[in-house]
């Protein structure tokens, strides 16, 4: 069995994105696919004294890119972002344990490119804060041809992959029998069940950064993601 995630590297991701993460054998980084701006490639939400706000990474106007072709000229943004997540944060219960490891990202590095950044962020917290053992990869590794859906599958083709867990936002271009040509059983991720956890200011929100998991909930906060499910979920 070889399981496979395909998915755009976003900006620090939600709790969601890294639940696909530890479902994968594989996950593939596809960002050699077309860039859209004011998505969850370039920004995020965070919890604030209002209520949840925006982090955006400022990108530039060309509409005519591809993810892996943003380059990051103004650095600016790293400090600021810093600066709101530190002034938010600060009080919660497992700041001080990750300040180093996002003082590191904010301040002691200078990103060139939007994947480079959101590639490296996902990896290390998926390792290094999350204990997620997985093999990445990137969709530039492989020669791909078609469009759209089929360039998806033949990358899935391509990884032999058993499996193929997709996010449900996908629904709405899938076709489920084109994986079954190749031999694939299309698996659907739930999101449903997460559980809360003390997050303030209220009302609860489910979708914002893994951040605000990891500053509130610490250590646990892989069980609030996929542990208080059980055993690892099979497909």
């Amino acid at each position: 069995m070889k399981k496979v995630v395909v998915l755009q590297s976003n900006y620090i991701p939600w709790k969601g994105y890294f639940d696909l993460i530890h479902d994968a054998d594989v996950f593939i980084f596809y960002d050699d696919v077309q860039y859209t701006k004011n998505d969850w490639r370039n920004r995020n939400k965070i919890m604030m004294a209002g209520g949840p706000k925006w982090l955006t990474i400022p990108t530039g106007t060309n509409a005519n890119r591809l993810i892996c072709e943003v380059e990051l000229t103004d650095t600016n943004w790293q400090a600021s972002h810093w600066e709101s997540i530190k002034q938010n944060y600060r009080g919660s219960p497992f700041f001080k344990l990750y300040r180093r490891f996002f003082e590191d990202v904010y301040l002691a590095r200078r990103w060139q490119s939007l994947s480079e950044l959101n590639q490296h962020v996902i990896k290390s917290i998926s390792s290094e804060l999350l204990g997620i053992d997985v093999k990445f990869d990137d969709s530039r590794h492989y020669a791909l041809t078609g469009q759209r859906l089929d360039r998806l599958i033949d990358l899935v083709r391509q990884t032999g992959a058993t499996h193929y867990i997709s996010g449900p936002a996908a629904k709405s271009y899938i076709e489920e029998e084109r994986f079954r040509d190749i031999g694939v059983q299309l698996v659907w991720k739930d999101y449903s069940g997460y559980p809360t956890y003390p997050q303030t200011p209220p009302p609860f929100d489910h979708g914002v950064s893994i951040i605000d998991l990891l500053f509130n909930t610490g250590p646990n906060a892989a069980d609030m993601i996929w542990g208080w499910r059980g055993a690892k979920v099979e497909v």
